[in-house]
């Protein structure tokens, strides 16, 4: 029996190779897998340049891509002829693969690394071994994760490995070779400083391909009966995805969409910010450059529906807004920070979990996916710069600067409401939204029930346009001044001239928001 050994990650190589050479497997290596096995682990290894009959060339690029390599993987013992090809060559049948690959996603990862660094650590001769000997796994043992070498060590001294392990290792093999190809398109897709051609950043993939490892075993879905689990890509994405818990029991499927909600809102902003979510809405929103006063206001524009939300924070959480919120009971709070005696606040919170999330990397260039039944939609993410100077007063009345402020607020506010949404906000703080809503209507008369008495004076967002004049009529009672909505209905002229019949100053954003 003849195992093939080249391995970057050299974890618990030397103990497993120890116990294939006991077990009378001849060891066959390349360069520095060599190296640790012979000379510092002392055991007897072929180099593959004397197996094979050729050097290492190219700097060992050129190692293992040799016919005796090869078609000694892939001949099926099962098939005479093969025996007889592999004979008649004086070549030899490889029976067991212990492969892993170059650092590749690793290496992209450091900060500065260039083009020459990605390319040196693309692994050729790795993929194209645990290629063939999956290929053929009846035959051939593939070993692609150091964490099998202990449960592989064990049949190969005993029984030997059946069908079934051998067919579970070759989808291993496979699926780490696909990883690892997936990471190496995406990385030479980016529109990047590496000399690259640039991609237009509109164009979606004619073909997307998708890897992510579970990194966690959730207790349920959305719902008890439905299993989850969250995934994540590789490299990693930063994110809600990839947060420190610092504190409180594990987090359920449901707080994290909730968790990701809440950091999609207030990273949105880049004044001072805090939200508050429930059920991936937000019903307390504010910015102030007090970061106290900020939860406060975002806090009072719904207590009701606070208790038992989610609080986003898009600064380092103070000693002050943590001793704010002490008194109300929360599920989860995610931020980019926390001040030391602010965090031993929160901790003394059984039920509280404390997220630390690092910021999103290439924001711009991931995409939004949304599953279909027997497919997937994908759209690239909501993320627009837009300048309220661009926008268009269509009303005789012209919004006043404070006005135009909370416009301005509301708009982003509304970006991330259910449709159909309507944001009623006045000193950059969320008074009342409707979300979810068959028609617009109704979004209308929920977010003024909901602001109740500090409706009169505010401003309205609405997501999309309004199709009829009854919103704005509607609006006119709950004491609305100003609006801001994207304009282009058949019926704008009508709107219009209800906003000017009740002295409403209206905008045009020429920019839809619908979140579905």
């Amino acid at each position: 029996m003849k195992a093939i050994i080249s391995v970057y990650d050299k974890a618990g190589l030397t103990n497993f190779a120890r116990r294939l050479h006991e077990s009378g497997v001849e060891l066959i290596s390349t360069g520095g897998t060599h190296k640790e096995l012979s000379a510092e682990g002392g055991l007897p290894v072929q180099q593959v340049s004397e197996f094979t009959g050729f050097p290492e060339i190219l700097d060992g690029r050129v190692k293992t891509l040799h016919p005796r390599v090869h078609a000694g993987l892939l001949a099926r013992r099962d098939v005479p002829a093969h025996m007889e090809e592999l004979g008649r060559q004086e070549m030899e049948a490889i029976d067991l693969v212990v492969v892993n690959l170059y650092p590749f996603v690793e290496t992209i990862n450091k900060p500065n690394v260039t083009l020459d660094d990605a390319l040196e650590n693309i692994d050729i001769g790795g993929p194209t071994l645990l290629r063939a000997g999956a290929k053929n796994f009846p035959s051939v043992a593939v070993v692609v994760d150091p964490s099998d070498y202990g449960w592989v060590g064990d049949r190969i001294t005993g029984s030997g490995l059946n069908l079934e392990e051998r067919r579970h290792l070759a989808h291993k093999a496979f699926r780490h070779v696909s990883t690892y190809d997936t990471a190496v398109a995406q990385y030479l897709l980016k529109d990047s400083e590496n000399g690259l051609a640039p991609q237009n950043s509109d164009d979606l993939p004619q073909t997307l391909n998708l890897t992510f490892q579970k990194s966690e075993e959730l207790r349920y879905g959305e719902n008890p009966h439905q299993k989850g689990g969250l995934y994540t890509p590789s490299p990693e994405s930063g994110g809600v995805a990839h947060a420190k818990q610092l504190h409180g029991r594990e987090l359920s499927f449901n707080n994290l969409l909730d968790a990701d909600a809440a950091w999609r809102t207030v990273t949105d902003f880049s004044e001072c910010a805090t939200v508050v979510i429930k059920h991936t809405n937000p019903c307390g929103l504010a910015s102030h450059a007090d970061q106290a006063e900020a939860y406060w206001r975002a806090f009072s524009g719904d207590p009701v529906s606070a208790f038992g939300g989610i609080v986003g924070f898009n600064r380092t959480v103070t000693v002050a807004a943590a001793r704010e919120m002490n008194e109300i009971f929360y599920e989860v709070i995610v931020a980019p920070g926390y001040e030391p005696e602010a965090l031993e606040i929160f901790k003394k919170k059984r039920n509280l979990r404390v997220l630390e999330v690092p910021p999103v990397r290439e924001a711009g260039g991931s995409y939004d996916l949304r599953p279909l039944t027997g497919g997937l939609l994908v759209q690239t993410q909501d993320i627009l710069v837009e300048d309220s100077s661009s926008w268009k007063t269509v009303t005789e009345r012209v919004p006043t600067e404070g006005e135009m402020d909370d416009l301005a607020f509301a708009w982003k506010a509304a970006k991330h409401v259910k449709s159909n949404a309507i944001v009623l906000a006045k000193d950059n703080k969320l008074l009342g939204m409707g979300a979810g809503q068959p028609n617009r209507v109704n979004s209308v008369h929920l977010a003024i029930r909901a602001a109740g008495d500090a409706a009169l004076g505010s401003v309205l967002a609405s997501d999309a346009f309004f199709p009829f004049p009854d919103n704005i009529e509607l609006a006119a009672q709950g004491g609305i001044r100003a609006i801001v909505q994207p304009g282009g209905s058949i019926r704008d002229e009508e709107v219009i001239a209800a906003a000017n019949r009740f002295d409403i100053a209206m905008v045009f954003t020429a920019v839809r928001h619908f979140k579905h």
